[in-house]
């Protein structure tokens, strides 16, 4: 029987929610949220009570974000959302490398470095990794397709709703452990292998306190899982259901191509993950035997995790590999070079992902005939890829190109990208992989991919349509600053490590003062790759800096910031920026960062026509 203290906790919760329904319910025009069709007004707001062109239902100040289901306003929410996760990620993997400093553990010790360890991993691939690329495909993909909004506005509010609570419950350990006695951060690491993750305590060893910081983490993992699949479920039906009439397949833009892989492959993957965790809580804390050597056994949880695991991984690099093929052609002056190979051997990588997990577990001791079908297959996923690269050079090969922030991380994408790739090409041969599996080399692969590729197209991303979401102009010297710092600080950090496997360094180590082995070696390359760590941290304060103070006091631009009618490839997005500027001189409300969607579409997407409505515009100065 339920005690007088929880039932008074229930009944007060439930009248806080209640409470907090009632408030919403009276917030004008957040039930009726939807583009007008009176008065021609591109991209206005009303309910339908009639409200006039140009006039918006949206309410101000904080009710505003707490209420809305406008896929911009969502596409913000998951920018900010994800920046302060790429922020706490960050602050662990500097005390991290400060650790692996000198061969002792000196800083934090065992413990706390095995906590970061696990918070970071999480942190980077799932609260920021996915969490920004919903951003820009929130923002964008309704412009680039001529859709009004998501095709399930609400559902597509709630998917990022539920991300807060999803990173409250994965930091729960760590915010709660210095006030609550009993419970810390979990110390499973982001792959969460048994038996470890069912016996992981307090103390990180088993046979101590059951640390209910772990369970919290796996429930905050399973939220942002679900979240993911919601929003992937909405981009299906809106690139499926909503793209305008002179949208079609053969010239749906290479981004949106890219996003419609990636939702297939979270559809796929990411509730395998959440059944994978609800059998692992289970074992944990009801006695059952899925994973334990009596029942599934470890290995049964590796192929479970790493089958979403690594498709993972492209649901990750697939967009910004789109990012990368949209904006490289704006500033070569041509096409992208082999567009429909392009989108090929992006389905291609959608399948082949699937079928490569094992080549994580090559070291488990599966059978060798399987472990060949994986390995050729993991061989075979790199000719997409390389496809993908070819494309990228040729596009540049003989073009005219102008060297803007976009490009120049553009251009660090490829060469990052193409070290990160011969370096799993290795990996993916099962007798290198006999030697380096557990080393540096597999850490220095991994982070050239998702640091040295995918956080810069990101930054390639934010900074080609900064001008678009806020009608202001970044300060240019600063972003070529923030390219040449990241360049090299992410080589400086992530090539040592490379060096690191090859010498036979094991990763997950907080100390390294061994009785054998080149501890000397050791120690130069870690204290490299924590220079390297803190030149990227000085590089991405100089981005923080020149974001924050360029969206508030940047100067405005025009109509065609990046002189875009002069190219072969027009982008739709900066038509609408267009149109929606025209429309609030004419009298309409909308602001640089607030309206609705396209409404005069392009009829030809990466091959538009570049003369077709081409406006009065201003050549930008060189870059």
């Amino acid at each position: 029987m339920a005690s007088t203290t929880q039932l008074a906790l229930s009944a007060t919760m439930a009248a806080f929610l209640l409470a907090v329904a009632l408030w919403l319910r009276r917030i004008g025009g957040w039930r009726t949220y939807g583009p007008t069709t009176t008065g021609g007004a591109a991209g206005s707001y009303g309910d339908s009570s009639g409200e006039t062109a140009g006039e918006t239902a949206k309410p101000g100040g904080l009710a505003r974000w707490l209420t809305t289901v406008d896929h911009k306003d969502i596409g913000l929410l998951y920018g900010t959302f994800a920046v302060l996760a790429f922020a706490w990620g960050g602050i662990a993997v500097v005390i991290m490398r400060l650790e692996l400093v000198t061969q002792t553990s000196t800083l934090i010790g065992a413990s706390t470095y095995n906590v970061l360890l696990t918070t970071h991993g999480i942190t980077m691939l799932f609260l920021f990794g996915t969490p920004i690329l919903a951003a820009f495909a929130n923002y964008l993909v309704p412009l680039l397709i001529d859709a009004d909004d998501m095709a399930f506005p609400r559902i597509n509010a709630i998917a990022f709703w539920l991300l807060p609570p999803a990173a409250l419950l994965i930091w729960g350990g760590v915010l709660l452990g210095p006030f609550v006695e009993g419970i810390a951060g979990a110390q499973t690491s982001w792959t969460m292998y048994p038996p470890m993750s069912i016996e992981s305590s307090i103390q990180g060893t088993p046979g101590g306190t059951p640390n209910p910081g772990a369970d919290l983490m796996m429930l905050g993992l399973h939220l942002s899982g679900l979240s993911a699949t919601m929003g992937a479920i909405n981009f299906v039906a809106t690139i499926f259901t909503e793209r305008g009439e002179d949208v079609g397949w053969h010239n749906l833009d290479i981004f949106s191509w890219t996003v419609l892989v990636q939702s297939g492959i979270i559809l796929f993957a990411f509730p395998l993950l959440g059944s994978a965790i609800l059998m692992l809580l289970a074992d944990r804390n009801l006695g059952t035997v899925f994973f334990q050597m009596e029942g599934g056994g470890p290995i049964l949880w590796q192929h479970l995790f790493w089958f979403f695991g690594h498709p993972e991984v492209y649901v990750l690099v697939l967009p910004p590999m789109g990012i990368v093929s949209y904006v490289l052609p704006k500033f070569t002056g041509r096409k992208l070079f082999g567009f429909k190979y392009v989108v090929y051997s992006t389905l291609a990588i959608g399948v082949l992902s699937f079928g490569v997990w094992a080549h994580h577990m090559f070291a488990s001791g599966m059978d060798p005939r399987l472990e060949s079908a994986f390995m050729a297959v993991s061989l075979a996923i790199a000719l997409p890829s390389a496809v993908k690269v070819f494309n990228w050079i040729t596009t540049l090969v003989n073009g005219r190109i102008r060297t803007t922030a976009p490009l120049l991380f553009c251009v660090g994408f490829v060469f990052n990208f193409i070290i990160g790739g011969v370096t799993g090409v290795f990996e993916a041969a099962i007798p290198v992989d006999q030697v380096l599996h557990e080393t540096y080399h597999v850490v220095g692969h991994f982070h050239y991919v998702i640091m040295g590729a995918i956080a810069f197209a990101i930054f390639a991303a934010i900074y080609y349509w900064f001008p678009l979401v806020t009608g202001r102009m970044y300060q240019r010297r600063l972003a070529k600053w923030h390219f040449w710092i990241t360049m090299v600080g992410t080589n400086v950090t992530f090539f040592p490590m490379v060096l690191l496997g090859y010498g036979g360094m094991p990763r997950r180590y907080a100390t390294y003062d061994l009785p054998v082995g080149p501890a000397g070696h050791f120690a130069d390359l870690h204290a490299a790759a924590t220079v390297g760590v803190l030149i990227l941290t000085a590089g991405q304060l100089v981005f923080l800096w020149n974001f924050v103070t360029s969206w508030l006091e940047g100067p405005r631009v025009d109509d065609d910031p990046w002189d875009l009618d002069d190219e072969p490839t027009v982008a739709r997005e900066y038509r609408w920026f267009r149109e929606r500027r025209e429309t609030a001189s004419d009298g309409g409300s909308e602001t640089a960062s607030d309206g609705g969607s396209a409404s005069a579409p392009v009829t030809a997407g990466e091959d538009a026509d570049p003369a077709a409505g081409a406006d009065e515009k201003r050549v930008p100065e060189d870059d």
